[in-house]
């Protein structure tokens, strides 16, 4: 009888263990969630007050990627923007990334109002960088997947800004 109980009990322990292996395998995978699909190679930083706080200290611009879930403009630039190794690479490399699907209270951050999909940068010294627009007059913000390379432009811009003014 003894065997018997410690047999059985050698094989709830393997049961509850490799559960258990399995639950901290997922757990892993979940700081990615942050990405929201828009690269799941990149460090994405939780909140606009510590994309600015990371800005400064490492001396690159913050790009703040305004969306929703289900809006499908935003879908579509997601998708484009995920797919876009040279986007992928300087997001990882050059820039701190911030994508949010609410507002913040900084009223820079929507100079011409709360739409999505809006894209923004914000150099290292956290000024809004108003001067950096997509090709639409009605709203100077926002990318479509065709914009992609305005937007790889624009990316290229923000960092040339820094080399030059700060």
């Amino acid at each position: 009888i003894m065997l018997h109980s410690t047999l059985a009990l050698s094989l709830l322990l393997i049961a509850v263990s490799s559960n258990l292996a399995m639950a901290i395998k997922k757990e892993k995978r979940v700081p990615q969630t942050l990405s929201r699909g828009w690269g799941d190679e990149i460090t994405w930083v939780q909140t606009y007050e510590e994309g600015l706080y990371q800005a400064k200290k490492s001396n690159k611009p913050l790009m703040v990627i305004h969306h929703l879930e289900d809006c499908q403009y935003c879908q579509a630039l997601k998708k484009a923007f995920a797919e876009n190794e040279e986007i992928q690479e300087m997001a990882q490399n050059n820039f701190v990334m911030l994508n949010l699907m609410h507002e913040t209270t900084d009223k820079n951050l929507s100079p011409d109002g709360q739409y999505v999909p809006r894209i923004m940068f914000v150099d290292p010294s956290l000024t809004v960088r108003a001067d950096i627009t997509g090709r639409y007059s009605n709203r100077l913000y926002t990318y479509e997947p065709q914009d992609i390379p305005f937007l790889i432009e624009n990316m290229k811009k923000a960092l040339r800004l820094i080399q030059t003014e700060l």
